[in-house]
């Protein structure tokens, strides 16, 4: 019986932490220090050692603490329990999700190289591909999640940088319109243009279906990254970003972290914790009400098209495939969908809700709606939008755990005032 292995939904309520150095208590308090105190000067020395790399650490050596913007235990105890989630050997916790994004891209990237990546992405991630990358000299090639291998390939030698790619970032589901990316297929795409001198990582934002519903980790990915402001925090009081991954590849996200200053803060970090406690509970319950929703907009006659993962049949194809083999059949609680009548009627959508916050960001215990082309992703090129079908049309929800009626009943008067 001493070999049981309990689920992670059990474990986040006590893993990694030892109440015994805690005067007892139950939680783990918040750990609100700037700096450490070494027992004696040889353990400053060790811990220094393996702070900035210069040994591993040995086997049941404990991990000292030297300062907050180097470890602090709200943090490590966090990441160890973020890491059970994904089956990660170890995992980076920033002060936002872009500091995670930058953070990995900075420490794989150098200028001369390239970024090959899905679009759509986040609009503050688009940004920094697009308009703040090549000003390092680093290029990017942007393709299509409906693009089979065949049509990327083809796209990176037009590009004339398919030498140069040295990372390929992805982003799936896509934020705002749910369109799938099929990580294995560019896990492939990687090992056939990687070389001994130029290794060539996968790096997946999986914000979308939080830690819960798909693993890019298991279908060939080498980084996976969060909002961690979203699901995972999930009640829209905190900002933070998390990488996940192997310890040798987040061992260098760390050291990056470090010398960047981003790390999240000790009140951020307890935050974090508790969330992760009832993570499955709420997401659970937002993809129950998303489902719910999901079908009333298929049968209203004021809206065009719904972008939900629930919506995909066999007709999809590959969209199809890709769902069932990644996602496992979940189908997320993120819902967009076209209203008739363009930017007018989605204002007036947007302006009549009385239980729905408008608001940026999802994810959280309380639903959210907002404009994606003339909001989160206001930054994208307008030829672009329209090619990843963000249009004026488009409105976006995240679905939290309210009552789905209540939900519902919101969604029908506002649409009712167009």
């Amino acid at each position: 019986m001493s070999d049981h292995q309990f689920a992670p939904e059990s474990q986040m309520m006590s893993f990694g932490y030892k109440p015994e150095l805690s005067e007892g208590a139950i939680k783990c308090p918040i750990f609100q220090t700037s700096t450490f105190a070494f027992k004696k000067a040889e353990d400053g020395k060790a811990f220094f050692e393996i702070a900035y790399g210069k040994r591993t650490q040995s086997e049941g050596e404990e991990l000292g603490l030297i300062y907050s913007r180097l470890n602090n235990p709200n943090l490590q105890i966090t990441e160890n329990r973020l890491s059970l989630w994904d089956g990660s050997e170890d995992a980076a916790i920033f002060e936002s999700g872009m500091g995670a994004i930058s953070s990995m891209l900075f420490e794989f990237l150098k200028p001369g190289q390239a970024v090959l990546y899905s679009m759509p992405v986040y609009g503050g991630t688009d940004h920094l591909i697009t308009k703040v990358l090549p000003n390092f000299n680093i290029q990017c090639v942007g393709v299509s999640p409906l693009d089979d291998k065949e049509a990327v390939m083809e796209k990176i030698e037009k590009s004339g940088l398919k030498d140069k790619i040295s990372f390929i970032y992805l982003e799936t589901p896509a934020n705002p319109t749910n369109a799938l990316v099929d990580i294995s297929m560019f896990r492939e795409i990687a090992d056939e243009l990687k070389t001994e001198e130029n290794p060539i990582y996968v790096g997946v934002d999986n914000t979308y279906m939080g830690p819960i519903w798909q693993h890019p980790l298991q279908l060939g990915a080498d980084l996976v990254i969060y909002s961690a402001t979203k699901y995972i925090g999930g009640h829209s009081d905190l900002v933070a970003g998390a990488c996940l991954g192997s310890a040798e590849l987040i061992g260098r996200v760390k050291g990056m972290r470090t010398f960047m200053g981003n790390m999240a803060g000790p009140h951020t970090g307890w935050l974090l914790m508790r969330s992760l406690e009832t993570l499955k509970l709420r997401m659970e319950k937002q993809a129950q009400n998303a489902e719910k929703v999901a079908e009333f907009l298929n049968s209203h006659p004021k809206v065009d098209k719904v972008y939900y993962l629930g919506n995909l049949t066999e007709a999809d194809g590959r969209q199809y495939k890709i769902f069932k083999e990644q996602c496992g059949g979940n189908k997320g609680a993120m819902v967009a969908f076209d209203i008739k009548g363009g930017e007018k009627a989605a204002f007036r959508f947007l302006n009549s809700m009385k239980l729905i916050k408008l608001a940026v960001s999802l994810g959280s215990t309380e639903s959210l709606a907002e404009h994606p082309a003339t909001m989160t992703h206001s930054d994208v090129d307008e030829d672009i939008r329209q090619e990843i079908a963000i249009t004026e049309s488009l409105v976006r929800i995240s679905v939290g755990v309210e009552d789905a009626k209540d939900i519902i009943w919101d969604i029908e008067q506002a649409l009712t005032s167009i």
